[in-house]
């Protein structure tokens, strides 16, 4: 940690480090996946794959490729039953309520930095009653370019008013601290979120590596605020 940081606010990454919307994706799937005539799927098979996206999900339910077309037919299908059922089974991940209160109390902003495009962010984060709460909220068809891509980064920052230097961003994507540090960001690697098997967080270049959410405030506790 550098001495002249000093934090401002607090960026999270949203499926996986936020909220679990697990439940509600792999429903989702396991849905569309039944309507175009096809067998469901473990949860712990496409999981880890949600931070990549719904078409990676599709991708990997599946033991033999398919047509484009079938996958795109598929793909169709989830999401709009995923946009109808947005926040079903979603929940915070284990001490997110009680950190963001205390970010808050202590005058930090806080933000959402997603790739999730906004026909499924905004419904969430209202459904989860942040809207209001969020200093920023960036999905990934908010700019040009979605992580690891700085742009979605620096515009959070725009919108929330405050300097990259001054942030830190919480994702549990190899992209995520890709994005975060490519806009001179702090990192935290949420092992605690959608991991793979082959992952190697303790390769992707975060600062730290939290195992639980409250180990967040523990890292707060430990840097000046402004």
């Amino acid at each position: 940690m550098t001495a002249d940081f000093k934090l401002s606010c607090v960026l999270f990454d949203l499926d996986g480090t936020l909220v679990d919307t697990a439940p509600d994706l792999i429903a989702c799937l396991n849905k569309a996946l039944a309507i175009h005539g096809l067998a469901t799927v473990a949860p712990e098979m496409v999981k880890p794959f949600i931070s990549f996206g719904a078409a990676a999900m599709i991708k990997e339910s599946q033991a033999h490729p398919m047509p484009e077309a079938h996958q795109a037919d598929i793909l169709t299908t989830m999401l709009d039953l995923y946009q109808d059922n947005i926040a079903e089974h979603s929940v915070f991940f284990s001490g997110i309520p009680k950190i963001l209160a205390a970010i808050e109390t202590q005058g930090l902003k806080w933000g959402v930095v997603t790739n999730k495009r906004e026909r499924f962010t905004h419904p969430l984060m209202a459904a989860m009653q942040l809207t209001g709460r969020a200093a920023c909220i960036i999905s990934g068809d908010t700019t040009a370019n979605p992580k690891p891509h700085p742009e979605p980064m620096l515009a959070a920052c725009k919108q929330a008013g405050v300097s990259p230097l001054e942030c830190v961003y919480i994702g549990d994507a190899s992209h995520d601290i890709a994005a975060g540090k490519s806009a001179q960001m702090k990192t935290l690697a949420a092992l605690y979120g959608y991991l793979k098997p082959t992952d190697a967080p303790e390769t992707w270049g975060a600062d730290a590596m939290i195992a639980a959410p409250e180990e967040l405030l523990t890292w707060i506790g430990s840097i000046p605020c402004r």
